[in-house]
């Protein structure tokens, strides 16, 4: 996914929201619960299955949905979706060397 891509579903969900008149409810805050609540939907698709049992297609709806209110807040906040990604990304790398994290599931405070 290249940044016009973040930059042209940014804009089509924003026109979506304007169109309704729902700017007035995308709130940073209202914004950030409504991510949370999908993100949990998304979850309670796997609840008591195995992960193969998941069906694909309601996982793509739930996961669209996360990305709608991340990408949201993001443009809320005016951040850019590609530098925010690698910045934690690299941060990562740092908590996370490969030689210590390889392989590991433990905590960077545990390694």
């Amino acid at each position: 996914m290249s940044m016009n891509d973040v930059e042209e579903i940014t804009q089509a969900l924003i026109k979506f929201r304007n169109e309704r008149d729902w700017e007035q409810f995308h709130n940073p805050k209202d914004l950030a619960i409504a991510l949370s609540i999908e993100a949990n939907e998304l979850l309670e698709l796997f609840l008591w299955k195995n992960a193969e049992e998941a069906k694909v297609e309601k996982v793509k709806e739930e996961l669209a949905d996360v990305f709608a209110y991340a990408f949201l807040l993001a443009d809320k906040y005016d951040l850019d979706v590609k530098q925010i990604v690698f910045d934690k990304i690299k941060r990562n790398g740092e908590k996370y060397p490969v030689e210590k994290a390889k392989g590991n599931a433990k905590k960077y405070n545990e390694l």
